[in-house]
């Protein structure tokens, strides 16, 4: 169809819907050498609990895949590279009583137009005190839960997943919210969340990857249509980070069962071409592709060494 038919009828570019995340990772991995594609998670089916009591008296906590800072492990600062060094193996906890510098340079974000500079963007805690000390929830739950972000279905699923239930069932949660970053983070929160559900714990996913979280067939999930490293909001915007947060809760009270989407209406701008960017295979060199196969190795060897350690 013509420009000026789509200018007629008011119709957005082809390109300005949700990124196929899954498609382009496929692609991209190809491109760089590795010729299995990986298997995403898919359900068609998910688990659902239903609010045992209201919001404004349930207790919540945060499950993150963001990565508390480390000074010995190199570059984890605004715009860093790649640093396979800052993974983490093993579910951790932190106080939500008192502030943490969690940061995401371990993971696959979007580093072209997700700046990383503002954790608020990644690690809803600040909005959900805030949320608290307005009654809107019942409280915030003594202690958050880091995630690892394994390609690995089985440890999430048999490992990673029952640890955080069972830290989740000691401090009495009623309501988790699960915050993504990268393409396989969100498959590995797709994967939590529907083990908590299963268990009796209500979820909501806050996430812009929205084909892998509907492919894992999840209970409630809040897509932000952002680039990848914004799921709670828009970088140095509070208004938006409360609005984020407001809309996670309004799904968890009126979803009325599994596999229930909602929609953020907020845009991330005006100009939807961010959305052709992230691992696109069709603009990128070879030169590029050999440079990014190169680091890659690199960085795969450094996170093997810590898992090993």
């Amino acid at each position: 169809m013509s420009a000026s038919r789509d200018d007629e009828f008011g119709f957005a570019p082809d390109y300005d819907a949700p990124v196929p995340y899954m498609q382009r990772t496929r692609d991209y991995y190809a491109a760089i050498g590795y010729t299995t594609a990986y298997r995403w998670a898919h359900y068609t089916e998910a688990p659902f609990q239903p609010l045992k009591k209201p919001l404004s008296q349930s207790s919540v906590t945060i499950i993150t895949t963001a990565a508390p800072y480390d000074p010995t492990k190199g570059d984890q600062g605004p715009s860093a590279a790649y640093n396979g060094g800052a993974k983490f193996y093993q579910v951790y906890e932190g106080d939500t009583a008192k502030p943490h510098d969690l940061r995401i340079s371990h993971i696959g974000y979007d580093r072209k137009h997700t700046t990383a500079t503002d954790n608020g963007t990644w690690f809803p805690l600040p909005q959900l005190l805030k949320a608290s000390a307005a009654e809107r929830i019942g409280e915030v739950a003594p202690r958050f839960f880091g995630a690892p972000t394994n390609r690995s279905h089985r440890v999430t699923l048999d490992t990673d997943a029952p640890e955080i239930l069972a830290r989740c069932l000691a401090d009495k949660v009623d309501v988790a919210v699960l915050v993504p970053n990268c393409p396989v983070c969100h498959q590995t929160t797709a994967l939590v969340a529907r083990h908590l559900e299963a268990n009796g714990i209500p979820t909501v996913i806050m996430g812009c990857a929205k084909d892998i979280i509907e492919h894992a067939a999840v209970p409630r999930f809040l897509f932000s249509d952002f680039p990848l490293g914004n799921s709670a909001g828009k970088p140095h915007d509070i208004a938006s980070q409360a609005q984020t947060l407001e809309l996670a809760f309004r799904l968890l009270e009126t979803a009325s069962g599994p596999q229930t989407t909602m929609q953020s209406p907020l845009r991330w701008s005006e100009d939807a071409s961010w959305k052709l960017d992230y691992n696109n295979v069709a603009q990128l060199s070879a030169e590029e592709l050999a440079r990014r196969r190169a680091e890659f190795d690199k960085q795969k060897e450094i996170a093997r060494g810590n898992r090993a350690a």
